[in-house]
């Protein structure tokens, strides 16, 4: 956490590390990512959750470059990726997969995905088994399907998100919010990604978000988790907020019953947005998981 409200130094140095953006096609589509550093090392992809965008990677994916080849992207329909008229869980998989294969990343390639992102990744590595060597999923994957069936009572029916334009980009920060609502103790990580999450319109219009605020409407969801879970066959790890509201303790046990070999890793005094919460604990973790997979 910062000090005194002040941004610590470790923060400027790893979002000010220059990164490269590129896309590839899939579907029609230009899929943008951000590179950290190029082949010839094992692979590390990252996944973001919904509505977000490659840049909320900006502060984890420095510490790994050294070691890994290090990329980041943006699913269709988010951040500086084209929208779509439909999107499927199938289709977001073809897209990470697009991806690796883009920037030749490597078989033994690591995927690290947070909450929607994860889900993505676990049809992808169904789909593909062989093409990765191993999956972290963050706050996501398979929920106990009794508290899955508890939440969507509390919750209701789902929202559709409206288009929201703003005079100025520093009102359209002013007004960005984590999904699900959560408090950040780590405000000057949120300022970043806020600051990373609009984009200007025209005179006319201003400043909006970058995300397609029909996507949920218009996503065609593909498979069940748990089952995608039970079938997983490679190295996988669950790293998890203790207090988190979107994945819990007893779904990360309930993914435990579906694949024994499964590595879960619950973080102290974190939420849903786990390495917002704990950004140099997450990196510790990561590194760890990574290092004994090697």
């Amino acid at each position: 956490m910062s000090e005194g409200g002040q941004t610590p130094d470790w923060f400027w140095e790893a979002v000010e590390t220059p990164s490269e953006s590129g896309s590839v096609e899939v579907d029609d589509c230009d899929i943008n990512y951000l590179t950290w550093s190029g082949p010839g090392k094992q692979g590390l992809l990252l996944v973001h959750g919904h509505n977000a965008h490659a840049h909320w990677w900006d502060f984890i994916a420095p510490f790994f470059k050294d070691d890994y080849q290090t990329a980041a992207l943006d699913l269709s329909g988010m951040g500086d990726s084209d929208h779509r008229d439909t999107y499927s869980t199938d289709t977001y998989a073809r897209e990470i997969l697009a991806v690796a294969d883009a920037l030749s990343m490597p078989t033994d390639t690591i995927v690290v995905a947070h909450s929607f992102g994860g889900r993505m990744a676990l049809r992808t590595f169904v789909e593909h088994p062989d093409r990765f060597g191993g999956l972290v999923l963050v706050d996501s994957g398979a929920r106990d399907p009794e508290e899955q069936k508890e939440k969507a009572r509390d919750q209701g029916p789902p929202r559709l998100a409206q288009s929201k334009v703003y005079p100025s980009r520093e009102i359209a920060m002013s007004r960005f919010r984590l999904q699900p609502p959560q408090q950040c103790a780590n405000q000057y990580i949120v300022d970043h990604i806020a600051r990373n999450s609009v984009e200007y319109i025209d005179e006319e219009d201003g400043w909006s978000w970058k995300f397609d605020d029909e996507q949920s409407m218009r996503m065609e969801r593909a498979g069940d988790a748990a089952e995608e879970v039970r079938a997983l066959t490679g190295r996988t790890a669950l790293i998890y907020g203790e207090q988190s509201e979107s994945f819990s303790a007893r779904s990360a046990e309930f993914m435990k019953s579906l694949l024994p070999e499964l590595e879960m890793y619950p973080m102290a005094d974190a939420q849903h947005h786990v390495f917002l919460d704990q950004p140099l604990g997450f990196v510790d973790q990561l590194k760890d998981v990574l290092s004994r997979w090697r």
